[in-house]
């Protein structure tokens, strides 16, 4: 209780010195406003005296210069004489105005009555002198009116300059007692301000050391509590690598096993082992996901992409799962909506697939709607809405608010029947909040659920060239590379002997960093895969002894099951030049040693037009699911083509205009959106404007030529994928 009463004592005590600070701050301003007041007086008044002297001056002046041009007999110095003159008028009108006071009015009036009777003498002398010469001029002089009259304007400026004496003493005496006064008081109230501040100070400083003592506790309690994070981050990070190297063989032989020849019940399990494997992988990756968000480690990416292109491989992934429910599926984009868009095409796919996915899984029968619509555009900004419209079993009203929160779904059964854990929506909803979003939902029980998303983006003009990260296999193939991989786990070994053997590569397969830096010390290799985590020297280790020790810039790729935030990072801070998480994705190695065949290879006459980079992120290692998306390709776009040529020379503006449109969502599959985008853009335009001169011949023509390169190269890629 005494503690709280010495508290408020010394707040008190410290309120009451900053008002005594402001109060005399106050008290210095009226102080200092009466000084410069007091002084603009004193200015004023000494101003009025030096006028007064300054006209008696030049009265005698013009006097002096009179007597001289009459004297001399010298008309050149009449002019100088009638300004002073115009100047002695204006000089009197200043006085009588700064004098302005009704206790020298008479005299004020009598000094302007001498000056006006002074001049008009002086007028009087000229003018007798401009008639009759000098004597005339020298007559009126001599009768000592002017001197008369210049004794009595010195007679009355120095009455005027003795009364405003007097005014300017009092003037000073009241400027030095104000300076007093402000003084005594200031002083004064800035003891006391100073004795509050002392106290409260020494007060303040008794509670910091408290304080100090608080926070060293806090810090050590923070300290635990940083280590404790640590030690969980570390345990996940060791999980993830524990889990994820089975999960790289068990994926990799599963792969392998389902393009070998097996019975229908064969087939059947493998399938079953495939699916689980890859919901334990989402899980996975869902729980890495939220450690990158919570971390801060999670970052936007800003980077080209083809709307159109985004939209249709999502389409093409849950179209047959949609059609093995008899589900109704549908894609509608709006045309107006520019397609070369700006933003993180990655992200926004991990939205729309998780939320489709969930459609698609909740809905037993009915449908399930996919939208695309512009809410604004303009030339720096598109701001669109994803609405995602199921009839599946809906999501009750009380339940809504809680459904982007971890570990939470909308039933307790829903786990038992559709599976899950409740961290999609979580991170469905950190991802658009991320990119700058709004996600919102509505949903009845029973009635479906309708999801709205709404994400800005940058619209990107002249795109009109792909730059893709790798080439085709037919193109760049990767047979015959040098490779050495240094892998300590025996699945993965036998893993990778088989991806070797398959792409008809020459490897040298080491067990640890140790062994992996000696055989670089005796041959040259292409490429090196290096796992991290190994006996003896791990990949961090040995990557630092190739770049440090043996002086050589071999490419070194990092193959971890460690996918934490920040893992790629530092695997790239140690010299490596790329990163492959495990398990190990086919579609995405495979690219990844096209990328440093690339490099060693001088470029060829013909560039490739296909780009399968989106098709591998999307299959997630699924060759056969890459394939088919192929052979889709090589049938289906020659036909569009056709249909197309002949629209074009039947002038069907209407047929123009849905199969441009269409074949947007063909060639994006293959990476051909960027290339082909701007011709059929212009084509479905022009179909429903109908310009004056359009462009549909060298619109198809450039079409053609690149949908029929687009078959070759995609007829290559299926021989080499055997």
């Amino acid at each position: 209780m005494k503690d709280g009463r010495l508290k408020y004592l010394a707040l008190w005590f410290f309120i009451i010195g900053v008002l005594l600070i402001v109060l005399i701050q106050v008290i210095t301003n009226e102080n200092v406003r009466r000084l410069t007041d007091g002084n603009k007086r004193l200015l004023a008044e000494v101003a009025t005296q030096n006028k007064l002297r300054s006209l008696e001056a030049d009265i005698l002046t013009v006097e002096s210069d009179i007597r001289g041009v009459i004297i001399t007999d010298d008309r050149v110095h009449l002019a100088e004489v009638n300004a002073k003159i115009s100047a002695i008028r204006r000089r009197l009108v200043d006085i009588r105005q700064d004098l302005n006071s009704p206790e020298l009015r008479a005299d004020e009036s009598l000094l302007e009555d001498l000056v006006d009777r002074k001049i008009q003498f002086s007028y009087e002398i000229l003018n007798n002198y401009n008639r009759a010469g000098k004597d005339a001029g020298e007559a009126v002089i001599n009768t000592g009116r002017g001197k008369r009259l210049r004794d009595s304007i010195e007679v009355v400026v120095l009455r005027l300059d003795t009364a405003r004496q007097g005014s300017l003493n009092r003037i000073v005496g009241t400027i030095e007692r104000s300076g007093q006064r402000a003084n005594y008081m200031g002083l004064g109230l800035a003891l006391i301000a100073c004795i509050a501040c002392i106290l409260a100070f020494l007060y303040v400083v008794n509670k910091g050391r408290q304080q100090e003592r608080m926070i060293l506790m806090l810090n050590e309690s923070e300290k635990r509590i940083k280590e404790g994070a640590l030690i969980k981050e570390q345990f996940l990070a060791n999980m993830s690598h524990e889990i994820r190297t089975p999960m790289n063989a068990i994926l990799g032989f599963t792969n392998l096993l389902r393009r070998s020849q097996l019975s229908p019940q064969q087939q059947q399990y493998i399938d079953y082992i495939y699916s689980s494997s890859q919901n334990l992988l989402t899980l996975i990756n869902d729980i890495l996901d939220l450690s990158k968000i919570e971390a801060g480690m999670l970052h936007i990416e800003e980077t080209p992409f083809s709307l159109n292109g985004l939209v249709g491989s999502v389409q093409v992934m849950f179209e047959e799962k949609a059609r093995q429910k008899g589900l109704q599926f549908t894609i509608n984009i709006d045309p107006s909506i520019h397609d070369t868009l700006s933003g993180d095409p990655v992200r926004l796919t991990q939205v729309l697939i998780n939320l489709l996915s969930n459609a698609v899984k909740f809905t037993e029968r009915g449908y399930v709607h996919f939208e695309v619509t512009a809410i604004s555009q303009s030339e720096e900004k598109v701001l669109l809405q994803f609405r995602i419209k199921d009839s599946g079993v809906g999501i009750p009203p009380e339940k809504l608010s809680s459904i982007f929160d971890r570990f939470q779904q909308a039933e307790a059964e829903t786990t038992r029947k559709f599976g899950g854990t409740g961290l999609g929506l979580a991170i469905v909803r950190q991802l658009i909040d991320l990119q700058g979003g709004h996600i919102h939902v509505e949903s009845e029980a029973g009635k479906g659920s309708e999801f709205l998303v709404r994400l800005p983006f940058l619209p990107l003009y002249n795109q009109t060239d792909a730059v893709p990260r790798v080439a085709d296999a037919e193109q760049n193939p990767i047979e015959g590379m040098r490779i050495l991989v240094a892998e300590d786990n025996q699945m993965n070994q036998q893993l990778i002997r088989h991806l070797m053997r398959q792409w008809q590569m020459d490897y040298l397969l080491v067990n640890n960093g140790r062994e992996a830096v000696e055989a670089l010390r005796r041959e040259s290799f292409a490429v090196v895969l290096m796992d991290i985590q190994m006996p003896e020297l791990d990949g961090y280790d040995a990557t630092r002894a190739i770049r440090n020790e043996l002086k050589q810039d071999v490419p070194i790729i990092a193959m971890t099951a460690h996918a934490m935030s920040g893992e790629k990072e530092r695997c790239l801070s140690f010299g490596m030049n790329d990163y492959i998480s495990k398990p190990i994705k086919e579609g995405e190695l495979y690219a990844i040693l096209q990328q440093h065949k690339q490099t060693m290879q001088p470029a060829s006459a013909t560039n490739p037009v296909i780009n399968l980079n989106y098709l591998r992120e999307l299959s997630l290692g699924d060759t056969e699911f890459e394939n088919a998306i192929v052979r889709q390709f090589i049938v289906q776009v020659p036909e569009e083509l056709v249909l197309l040529q002949e629209a074009v020379q039947a002038g069907n503006m209407q047929q123009i205009k849905s199969i441009a449109h269409g074949m947007k969502s063909s060639v994006a599959y293959l990476g051909l959106t960027e290339r082909l985008q701007p011709c059929l853009h212009r084509m479905e335009v022009e179909a429903v404007a109908h310009p004056e001169h359009a462009h549909f011949a060298e619109d198809l023509e450039e079409v053609r030529k690149i949908c029929e390169q687009a078959v070759v190269e995609a007829r290559n890629l299926l021989t080499a994928n055997g």
